[in-house]
């Protein structure tokens, strides 16, 4: 047990600093020169590293700090301490790695804004799979829905977002800013969508096993989620045995696999891709698509 967990601990830190160099490739190589703010901390940073020349890194950090105090108080400790992590690995990397010793892309900013929201994409879903974030805007959507519970995450992101866009253009004197910042988001949320669970919001879990109480308080306690125990009997074996059902995000189906895995090496699972999910901690019924 020791050996897996120590396996999964180096295949996520692995995971975690592949997206977190990718990610700051593509926002200091291509996103940065093309005078683009493609939403969330990094949006920001963009915005002030134009105006003061002062370091994307260095910026990105400062912005995510107070959020992360907030997430600290009002969040959890474990999701502000690995988001802080992550915050530090990618803003040391922009700075320090890629600023440095890598060219920078100074061709059309149409290809800017479109390979690099391809670029961060990517970088932003391997750190997604390794059980973390990039903080911004996902950590102020956070706050904000503890506050108005009644108002889904996903749009305090697009007002968020969308703030942070339309600011872009009195920043830099030009409306293809925002444009521009609008395809690369676009561009960056497809990409994560493709390849966290080819775009499913969320995913539901179906896990037969012998041993459901402990999955579902690692499920709680981990993830803060909850889930449903169902009383069942194989039909071959006639044995009886229990079923847990959990709906998660594409960003926390990684940890609910090592959760599993970690209790149960026999369960038997089933992942089923959702396209809607409503209830509490997804989006309300008022969202709901006829």
């Amino acid at each position: 047990m020791d050996k897996q967990r120590l396996s999964g601990c180096i295949k996520s830190t692995a995971t975690l600093i592949a997206g977190a160099i990718i990610y700051s490739i593509g926002t200091q190589c291509l996103i940065s020169p093309a005078n683009i703010a493609p939403g969330g901390a990094v949006g920001i940073a963009l915005m002030f590293s134009y105006l003061t020349n002062l370091p994307v890194g260095g910026l990105t950090l400062m912005v995510n700090i107070p959020l992360l105090i907030l997430a600290w108080f009002f969040l959890s400790h474990r999701f502000a301490i690995r988001t802080g992590i992550t915050c530090i690995i990618c803003s040391s990397f922009i700075d320090l790695i890629v600023a440095p010793y890598f060219p920078m892309y100074g061709g059309d900013r149409l290809i800017s804004s479109l390979y690099g929201g391809i670029v961060i994409g990517v970088g932003m879903a391997l750190i997604f799979l390794a059980g973390s974030t990039t903080g911004g805007s996902d950590i102020a959507g956070y706050l904000l829905r503890k506050k108005w519970p009644h108002i889904s995450i996903g749009r305090f992101l697009m007002m968020i977002d969308g703030i942070i866009l339309s600011s872009s253009v009195l920043v830099f004197h030009d409306i293809d800013a925002a444009l521009l910042g609008l395809i690369c988001l676009y561009a960056e949320t497809k990409v994560i969508d493709m390849i966290l669970y080819l775009s499913s919001a969320s995913c539901k879990v179906l896990i037969v096993t012998q041993h459901p109480q402990q999955i579902c308080t690692q499920i709680i306690r981990n993830i803060e989620r909850s889930a449903t125990i169902i009383s069942g009997k194989g039909a071959y074996s006639g044995d009886d045995t229990n079923v847990v059902i959990c709906t998660v995000r594409k960003s926390e189906f990684s940890d609910l696999k090592k959760i599993i895995e970690a209790a149960d090496e026999n369960a038997f699972v089933m992942v089923t891709e959702t396209n809607q999910v409503f209830g509490l901690g997804f989006r309300n019924f008022s969202e709901a698509i006829s």
